[in-house]
């Protein structure tokens, strides 16, 4: 097989507008996330395609039919904290223990919300074989990532996994990457990526798929909202069609981690 497509989805309540002083209720937040996440599983189901899906316990615990069309349609669930907005220090435990509980499914990884630092020891301890929470780039007031290692590497017997990025210059390829560029330009970086690297990991939101520019009321400056929606759909189905011509397979991040 070709290279390797590793795709995912941090599927959390969207939190966004707290961070610029919307006071947005859990049952809103939860209804942008659901409608986008519905939105992402019907056009991975079009494609056919599997994809792992990051959850908090926020998420999982109140959005429960969505979960099992996750599940039944093939994807993987791993953790992603318990409240997006609040993550504690025990959420790498308990988002674990609660997915699990409300889901029947066994949970392999973990990404911490926002892609901070998490406690590599916590994550061993509670039994996960895989960690994506490190994008290893610069980005100024969030990630200072030049002297990480780029690609997937052990740590304690955990794989790490980051988020891609290019070589040498590390510019990341992430979902806010994929609204602002060119998706020609977004998709050759990316196909180099695969090549050089042998995959490609990147990560989306639900509400990313959510039409933003219809609520001004959330103050979502246009950095966010720009390209959501209905047309995010459509770059995430160019996405997928561009790997399945150069003949790449997309599989979880637990397969690959197996692998």
């Amino acid at each position: 097989m070709g290279n390797k497509i590793l795709l995912s989805f941090d599927t959390e309540e969207f939190d966004v507008p707290r961070e610029h002083g919307v006071d947005i209720r859990l049952e809103e937040s939860m209804k942008i996330s659901v409608a986008g996440t519905e939105r992402i599983l019907d056009c991975l189901s079009k494609h056919g395609v599997k994809a792992t899906f990051f959850c908090t316990a926020n998420f999982v615990e109140n959005a429960p039919e969505t979960m099992r069309r996750i599940i039944a349609d093939g994807h993987e669930v791993a953790a992603h904290g318990c409240d997006h907005w609040h993550p504690a220090a025990s959420d790498v435990e308990q988002s674990k223990a609660t997915i699990e509980r409300l889901t029947g499914v066994k949970v392999h990884g973990y990404r911490q919300p926002r892609m901070f630092a998490v406690s590599d020891e916590e994550i061993k301890r509670c039994g996960y074989s895989y960690n994506s929470s490190l994008n290893p780039a610069f980005i100024p007031g969030r990630y200072m990532h030049l002297n990480e290692p780029r690609t997937c590497f052990m740590k304690d017997g955990v794989l790490q996994i980051p988020a891609s990025v290019t070589p040498w210059v590390r510019f990341p390829l992430f979902w806010l990457s994929y609204h602002h560029l060119p998706v020609w330009l977004y998709l050759k970086l990316a196909s180099r990526v695969a090549k050089h690297d042998g995959y490609f990991a990147t990560y989306f939101h639900p509400w990313e798929f959510y039409q933003l520019s219809e609520r001004p009321e959330l103050k979502m400056p246009y950095i966010i909202r720009h390209n959501s929606g209905e047309e995010m759909v459509k770059r995430l189905s160019r996405l997928i069609e561009h790997f399945k011509g150069e003949g790449s397979e997309f599989i979880t991040f637990n397969e690959f981690a197996q692998r």
